[in-house]
């Protein structure tokens, strides 16, 4: 009988290994029916990882969007599973336990059937707590091992890991390849002896196609008994990505395996839908770099989502590092010199560090102590000399145990700063946390949410959460969208007209309209001595102030601010004739104790200056040294003067 494969799509990964944001809930919504009707899919990736963070970064609301994504999914019988980073679960630092275990209720009350848990350090004692609340929660665990190359990462290693993590009862096993750099007959054959020893473990395989080994993986993977692999699909295929359940399909069909069919029409499809979502916004945020693969990453083991990032903070740092190296005398660098200098930095490093698996937070910390390395060089300065708060804490065990030795040098430079070792378990240096929450969101009077996941999303989120909260996401999210959208019209690339109006929607989405309650001629101000002007834009109104006028057949009416208020944008101009209905101006609410505290900010530094002033004036005074004060020049008392000498 045909050993069955079944396809997981990785929705999810596909946009945040391409770039930024995911789908907003519409999005997901049209998305959702075309991919069960492909036929090809018992799996989705449908939320965790970063995505639920950038949804409150955009201004969106991320439970409404995991809710909206999972029930389609559910009702037909596909499973969903999220990404879980253990210890730092949906963020890229430490949380407290009580949130973590939220997590959980939250996720599985949502319909996400599976978590794949995962920790970049490979620490079980990260991840086991995970297994037990999310069992309890009602979900599958899939214990996640995170796969690299490495001397201290050899097959015995992942072997003994799994049985750990099965002991602890995972009722799965993901081989977690975020860089696509696990050698394919290696895979095999830690897939293989899993097998051997638990057959009804069920083992899905994850693998980037960065540097190019994923096709060769799967297969492996697969005739050494894997049962799910972790696909894309056009147009987010492939480059950094991962292998299109196309290509995969008819390799393992050909290789005598059991696969299902693609419903081609549906791809289609859902591509042109992706394709869609890509041109309406999500594309300004995609590196153009991630859709290509290449093979400088096998020898330094960064992941190929890595390399927008990684390219941006190299040219941040090219100009500079040149500039030391010429005062020096060496020999300036072109950025393809200084991109093979970093990725030898990074791989003689790893080691040194302890080899962490170059996965989110820790891919970050080594790359940027290797980038920093550079520039200290550049600089005449000892290596690791600007290594941040959070690197630290990596090397000190404040995140796990490290899968390897800190070099001698790492040891000692810890110690000459004083810096104390630990060896505890991570978790008990991140005290419970939700009490707090629930007392400052009863004091705000926000919602704890259905199944407490507003609650969940505040504790996980915080800064996060309280600028959606208060607008003010949204309303960056739209500015960086707009300057992004005008860039890209700058640089010939083909994209939507923006009108006046579109860059005010863009920029202020909440602002209202004031109408014209009659037809007449616009008078933004009666003014005699002056020419009257349009309000500047920003300007403050209070409520039922006077915001201008119509003249009308039967005189002059004046249009008042319905709340306090800014404009934000105007669309008539003094003395045009108006019809009734006609939008005069839009304006935004203020929110008036913010106006408030921003006056009296302004008054208090207003005050401390002018207290300065007279200060010095007294001190002057009091040392003898009193200032000559040269009275204004006046033509008035000029003239008089002149008048007394004659």
């Amino acid at each position: 009988m045909k050993k069955e494969i079944q396809f997981s799509l990785v929705y999810r990964d596909m946009w945040q290994s391409s770039g930024k944001y995911v789908p907003r809930k519409d999005q997901l919504a049209k998305i959702a029916p075309v991919i069960i009707d492909m036929g090809c899919f018992d799996r989705v990736e449908t939320n965790g990882g970063a995505s639920e963070q950038v949804n409150l970064l955009y201004g969106e609301n991320p439970n409404l969007a995991v809710r909206t994504f999972c029930k389609p999914f559910n009702e037909a019988g596909i499973k969903t599973h999220m990404l879980d980073r253990g210890l730092n679960a949906l963020r890229m630092n430490p949380v407290p336990a009580d949130v973590r275990q939220l997590m959980y209720k939250v996720k599985h009350a949502q319909g996400t059937n599976i978590t794949r848990i995962f920790c970049g350090l490979n620490d079980p004692r990260n991840i086991i707590p995970s297994i037990k609340w999310a069992k309890e929660a009602g979900m599958t665990a899939q214990a996640t091992m995170c796969i690299t190359y490495s001397a201290v990462h050899t097959r015995e290693y992942y072997i003994n890991l799994a049985e750990q993590l099965i002991e602890a009862g995972a009722e799965e096993i993901c081989l977690k390849d975020m860089a696509g750099v696990g050698r394919p007959a290696m895979l095999g054959d830690i897939v293989r002896a899993i097998k051997e020893k638990h057959p009804d473990i069920i083992i899905q395989y994850h693998g980037h196609t960065g540097p190019g080994f994923s096709v060769a993986s799967m297969l492996e993977v697969a005739k050494a008994g894997g049962d799910v692999l972790d696909v894309a699909m056009e147009p987010l295929s492939w480059g950094m990505v991962h292998p299109d359940v196309i290509t995969i399909q008819a390799m393992l069909r050909d290789a005598g395996f059991l696969v299902k069919d693609i419903n081609m029409n549906a791809y289609m499809e859902a591509r042109s839908l992706t394709q869609s979502f890509i041109d309406e916004f999500l594309g300004y945020w995609i590196d153009p770099r991630n859709s290509k693969m290449t093979s400088l990453l096998v020898g330094c083991g960064l992941p190929g989502g890595m390399m927008g990032s990684l390219m941006a903070d190299l040219k941040g740092m090219h100009a500079a590092i040149n500039a030391n190296r010429k005062k020096r005398g060496e020999k300036e660098l072109n950025e393809d010199e200084l991109l093979v200098e970093l990725f030898s930095e990074v791989k003689r490093i790893w080691p040194m560090l302890g080899t962490p698996c170059l996965v989110t937070p820790f891919s970050q910390y080594v790359k940027n102590a290797a980038l920093m390395n550079l520039f200290s060089r550049s600089m005449g300065e000892k290596d690791f000399s600007r290594m941040d708060p959070a690197m630290w804490g990596m090397i000190l065990g404040k995140s796990g145990k490290l899968p390897g030795k800190l070099a001698p040098e790492i040891v000692e430079l810890a110690k000459e700063k004083q810096f104390e070792f630990y060896t505890d378990d991570p978790q008990k240096l991140y005290p419970d946390v939700l009490p707090q929450y629930i007392k400052e969101m009863e004091e705000l009077g926000w919602d704890r949410g259905q199944d407490d996941e507003e609650l969940f999303e505040f504790a996980m989120h915080d800064k996060q959460y309280r600028e959606y909260k208060s607008g003010i996401a949204k309303e960056q999210f739209n500015k960086d969208l707009l300057e992004r959208m005008e860039k890209a019209a700058k640089g010939g690339q083909q994209i939507t007209f923006i009108s006046a109006a579109d860059k005010r929607a863009i920029l202020h989405p909440s602002a209202e309209p004031l109408e014209a309650p009659t037809s007449g001629r616009l008078l933004w101000e009666i003014n005699t001595n002056e020419e009257s002007q349009k309000p500047v834009h920003g300007k403050l109104f209070l409520r039922d102030e006077v915001i201008c006028y119509l003249q009308t057949a039967h005189g002059i009416e004046a249009l008042k601010a319905f709340d306090n208020a800014r404009v934000v944008a105007v669309d008539k101009e003094q003395g045009e004739m108006v019809a009734k209905g006609q939008t005069v101006c839009w304006l935004e609410k203020a929110d008036m104790v913010e106006e408030t505290k921003l006056v009296a900010a302004e008054m208090t530094e207003a005050i401390k200056e002018t207290a300065k002033k007279v200060g010095k004036a007294v001190g002057n005074a009091l040392a003898g040294k009193p200032k000559q004060i040269e009275p204004k020049a006046s033509k008035w008392k000029d003239s008089m003067n002149a008048r007394k000498q004659k």
